[in-house]
C-alpha cells in the first residue's frame, strides 16, 4: 500500500482516535472520523468506503505497517459486528513512536536513491549511512538501478557544504579566489544562492566592495575561505526569477531578446524533446524546425547553438547570428 499524503491522513487519522481513552470508536464512527479529515484537507474529494477502512486497519497492524497493538472488543450487541470497538491495548502507543516501518524504508531507499548522485561529496555523508541502517534493518540488494551524471573529480565539491552553511546561517566570509584569468585575490562576500550548471558548482552573492549582489563564484576557483567579522546583509532578489531569462549562469544587463533558432528535420526532432528553455516555443515549417526563444543572449547560450554544429542556424537576432558566424570562422582556422 502507497503511503501518500492521503493514506498518511488517514492513518493519523485512526491513530488519533485509537488513543483516545476516553471514548472507544466502531467501524462507523472511524468511517466518519477519516472521512471528515479528508473532506477538511480536501472539499472536493469523495472519502473513502467501509472496505478501504478495514484495509487501513490491517496494515496499521502489519509489521509492514506500524505493528499496532490494535484490539477490537465488542459492546453489549454481540450480535451486530458494527458494534465492535477499536482502541490500542498499550495507551502509550503511537505510529509517530514505532519504529521505522518496511513500506517506509522502501519509500525512503527510492528517495535515498536518487541522493546518491551527490554520494561522495561534502555534506552528503549521511546519504551512505541511511543506507547502511535501512540495509542492515530490512536487507536489500546492493545493485543499482538508475545513474545520474556527475564528476566525482570536480574540486569544487569540497566548498559545497561551507558555503551552503554560510548561507543558511547568514554568515559573512572572506574568499580567496583565483580565477582562469589567474592571479589571486581576497574580499568580503555575503553568499545567497548556490547552483550547478554543465557539471560545475557556482556561489551567487554580494561582493561587498564592489557593491555586486550577483557576484558569481566557480566553486572549483576558490582557493580558501573564512568566516568574517562583519554583519550579514540580505537580499530579496528572486533567484528563480533570476535565472529565468538565462540559460546558464551568466547574466548580462542586457534586455531580454526574441531568438530564432532552425534546426533541420533530423535535430528538430531531438529539440522537440528536449526544450532549451523554459520560453521555448515551437513550430515545424517546409524548412524545418523552428524554435523562438524569449532570453538574454550570453556565452552559455552561444555554447549551446555550437554544440548542435551543422544542425541547427541561427535566424534572429542578428548580432547572435554574426557572434556564432565568427566563432565558426575562428573554429575553421584551428582546422586548416
Amino acid at each position: 500500500m502507497a503511503t501518500n499524503k492521503n493514506a498518511l491522513l488517514r492513518y493519523k487519522t485512526l491513530d488519533r482516535c485509537f488513543q483516545n481513552s476516553g471514548r472507544k470508536y466502531t467501524i462507523d464512527d472511524l468511517l466518519n472520523e477519516v472521512n471528515i479529515a479528508l473532506l477538511e484537507d480536501n472539499p472536493n474529494g469523495s472519502g473513502i468506503n467501509t472496505r478501504q477502512l478495514r484495509s487501513d486497519i490491517q496494515f496499521m497492524r502489519s509489521e509492514a505497517g506500524y505493528n499496532a497493538p490494535l484490539i477490537s472488543k465488542r459492546t453489549e450487541e454481540e450480535s451486530d459486528t458494527n458494534n465492535h470497538v477499536y482502541f490500542y491495548s498499550d495507551p502509550n502507543f503511537s505510529i509517530y513512536n514505532s519504529p521505522l516501518n518496511e513500506t517506509e524504508a522502501k519509500q525512503m531507499k527510492s528517495a535515498l536513491e536518487l541522493f546518491q548522485r551527490f554520494s561522495g561529496s561534502p555534506g552528503f555523508e549521511w546519504v551512505e549511512g541511511m543506507n547502511v541502517i535501512l540495509k542492515n534493518k530490512f536487507g536489500g540488494s546492493d545493485k543499482k538501478v538508475v545513474s545520474f551524471e556527475s564528476n566525482i573529480d570536480y574540486t569544487g565539491y569540497n566548498w559545497i557544504s561551507p558555503f551552503f552553511n554560510a548561507i543558511v546561517q547568514k554568515k559573512v566570509l572572506w574568499v580567496t579566489y583565483t580565477p582562469f584569468t589567474g592571479g589571486s585575490f581576497s574580499f568580503i562576500f555575503h553568499p545567497y544562492y548556490l547552483k550547478q550548471y554543465n557539471g560545475r558548482w557556482f556561489i551567487f552573492g554580494l561582493n561587498e566592495e564592489l557593491g555586486i549582489e550577483t557576484w558569481t563564484l566557480s566553486l572549483d576557483r576558490v582557493h580558501a575561505i573564512k568566516e568574517a567579522k562583519a554583519a550579514y546583509i540580505s537580499t530579496d532578489l528572486d533567484w528563480d526569477y533570476h535565472f529565468s531569462e538565462i540559460i546558464g549562469v551568466t547574466r548580462y544587463q542586457k534586455p531580454i531578446e526574441t531568438i530564432e533558432l532552425l534546426f533541420n528535420e533530423k535535430r528538430g526532432k531531438y529539440a522537440e524533446t528536449k526544450p532549451l528553455h523554459e520560453s521555448q516555443r515551437n513550430k515545424w515549417t517546409d524548412k524545418g524546425f523552428l524554435v523562438t526563444l524569449k532570453l538574454i543572449p550570453n556565452l552559455e547560450l552561444e555554447q549551446v547553438i555550437l554544440s548542435y554544429g551543422e544542425d541547427v542556424e541561427v535566424l534572429s537576432p542578428e548580432s547572435l547570428r554574426l557572434t556564432i558566424q565568427n566563432r565558426i570562422e575562428q573554429m575553421q582556422t584551428v582546422y586548416k
